[in-house]
């Protein structure tokens, strides 16, 4: 293994952009240079990086799962699938490879009734009526890449903002009182303002207040996440965004996120680091949301193969409106073909955990956590600093930063727990005991 082994300075770490949000901006807005450089980017790709290239400082690991998912979605064609073959997948005891293409292909479409309840059976049998619920935690939303369809690009002019130990512990004692007790810590992706020791810092307080931490911050190298472990993380969840290559590269044009390979190993890399689980997914509407599903699917079941005692989990994410950005907006994935996604997902990792965000509605998570999902977030805020004030208490700072994208369900811990039990389910706020 190639790269970065020790937090001692004896190797170089990745290094930040000095193209960073906060100094890319004047009294008027986006600085002249900035524009400039936002418009090459946008224009001319011989400026841009190669994103199939290492920058430095960056772990190379001794893996074949890039090439394995990349060749499979490459030959996966959806429109080769027929009814025949739908009916053959649902008719098999286990799901192949195969199967799950069939099941996500739009053969499959008029199968959706029977695909939903097979995926119930799996689901009951591996989870019984149980979905657990967390919140997501935003304590920075400072960013040095560029990802055209991002509210937290750094081209972007928004509110930044990154919460000192006080202010986050502020946050995190609002959002315990309410009853939660799993955390998911998130940051924009800039290592000089939201640097690892911050991070750090950020789970150790979340251990006196929570009983599991996650993480979705940017890709880190194997000692970094082994070091955050050790602060008191849990689980790390990075979303590839898309899978598709090519697609991927339109859509990144500058920063550490541009780095495709580096980005897809971050799951491999923290469970090298002792990681309990990771969490992947691409946001569907970037690219082709089946071969992107059928590429998420695939990368966690060969993690799952390649890591057996690790808990493996997928969330899928449909493209939300973003700040600033009229023109970003949903792509051509509507909730049946998401709940299509969802049920082949199920039918494939009848083990997996399935994570449906409040990107979606409170309706659909309702209905999904009955067939497909195990888990749910609520009283959810993308924005940086404003738990405190959505719960109605006092606020450790007079100053919040803006949020990341839209939300459409807002309900808070005390609603989706009612709303859980009354379609008979079991809500958990906590299934981890350490001894």
């Amino acid at each position: 293994m190639a790269g970065n082994t020790g937090r001692d300075g004896s190797q170089s770490r990745p290094q930040s952009d000095p193209k960073r949000s906060d100094l890319i901006f004047d009294a008027a807005g986006l600085s002249p240079a900035a524009l400039e450089r936002k418009h090459r980017l946008e224009r001319d790709p011989s400026c841009r990086t190669d994103h199939m290239a290492y920058m430095p400082g960056m772990e190379v690991i001794e893996s074949d799962l890039k090439d394995r998912v990349r060749e499979a979605m490459s030959a996966f064609d959806p429109a080769r699938y027929t009814a025949v073959d739908v009916r053959r997948a649902l008719e098999r005891e286990r799901c192949s490879v195969d199967d799950f293409q069939a099941l996500l292909s739009p053969a499959a479409a008029p199968f959706l009734e029977r695909m939903a309840a097979r995926a119930r059976e799996e689901t009951v049998r591996h989870f019984g009526n149980t979905v657990y619920i967390f919140t997501p935690l935003y304590i920075a939303n400072h960013c040095e890449n560029y990802c055209v369809y991002c509210g937290f690009n750094c081209y972007n002019p928004i509110r930044r903002m990154k919460l000192d130990k006080g202010q986050i512990e502020r946050e995190m004692e609002v959002i315990a009182k309410s009853g939660m007790e799993e955390v998911l810590i998130l940051t924009g992706e800039s290592r000089s303002v939201s640097g690892v020791e911050y991070i750090g810092d950020a789970c150790e307080l979340a251990r006196k207040y929570f009983r599991l931490v996650g993480l979705e911050v940017y890709p880190m190298n194997t000692d970094e996440y082994r070091y955050l472990r050790e602060r008191g993380a849990d689980y790390v969840t990075v979303f590839q965004e898309t899978y598709d290559t090519e697609q991927y590269e339109k859509l990144h044009l500058q920063g550490h996120k541009r780095v495709w390979p580096y980005r897809f190993d971050a799951q491999e890399r923290a469970l090298m680091a002792g990681m309990r689980g990771v969490g992947l997914s691409a946001l569907l509407g970037l690219s082709d949301f089946r071969k992107d599903a059928f590429a998420t699917a695939l990368h966690a079941f060969l993690l799952q193969r390649k890591y057996p005692g690790a808990e493996i989990s997928l969330s899928c994410p449909r493209l939300r409106p973003i700040t600033n950005h009229p023109d970003v907006r949903p792509g051509e994935i509507g909730e049946r073909e998401l709940c299509q996604v969802l049920c082949a997902y199920r039918i494939f990792l009848p083990f997996a955990g399935i994570t449906v965000s409040s990107r979606e509605s409170a309706s659909f998570r309702n209905g999904i956590a009955k067939i497909a999902a195990t888990k749910v977030s609520a009283g959810v805020s993308t924005g940086i600093g404003d738990h405190a004030s959505k719960y109605g208490e006092e606020s450790a700072s007079d100053k919040e930063g803006d949020e990341q994208f839209e939300i459409s369900d807002a309900r808070s811990l005390s609603k989706m727990y009612a709303d859980l039990t009354g379609e008979g389910l079991q809500p958990v706020l906590n299934d981890y005991v350490y001894v």
